[in-house]
């Protein structure tokens, strides 16, 4: 029966790496659901209070490493904030209109669209804007995988003392 548990564990932790390729799956909720799945099957005694500060951090971290990220890069490429609007709108549509290349061609379209409808910008520099997006997506995904390997890794560490 214990196998069963870790199996569903790692289910949750898959399912939040999946999240990020994939931005409607909450990650941070999935991680935080495999802590507490944990607790529940094997008991929390392991997961100390300095545990759960050290995840909240984590948890931050990953919220603000999204909106950092697309922020700095969209601000560096020249972009607005209709430009970041239309990122995130294209971010979450992406994935649905076109399976796995969405979440990259969601977000360049939706901020380039948000910088020639809103801002009236030409086509060369709502592009340069949209390159933006692309390069913020990237190192947001990169960012937030290293946040999770780290996240998971302390818990491993705890657990298996």
């Amino acid at each position: 029966m214990e196998m069963i548990y870790w199996v569903f564990i790692v289910v949750l932790f898959a399912i939040s790496f999946i999240g990020l390729i994939y931005p409607i799956i909450p990650s941070a909720l999935f991680l935080l659901a495999g802590f507490l799945v944990y607790g529940g099957f094997f008991g929390f005694q392991r997961l100390s209070w300095f545990f759960w500060v050290i995840q909240g951090f984590f948890i931050i971290l990953l919220f603000g490493a999204d909106y950092l990220a697309n922020l700095i890069s969209i601000k560096k490429y020249g972009g607005s904030k209709a430009a970041i609007w239309g990122s995130t709108i294209g971010m979450i549509i992406g994935p649905f209109v076109i399976p796995f290349l969405g979440i990259i061609i969601g977000p360049f379209i939706g901020a380039v669209a948000a910088e020639i409808l809103v801002h009236k910008k030409n086509v060369k520099s709502s592009i340069k804007i949209g390159f933006g997006t692309i390069i913020g997506l990237i190192s947001s995904i990169a960012t937030k995988t290293i946040i999770q390997i780290i996240m998971v890794a302390y818990f491993v560490i705890l657990v298996t003392k």
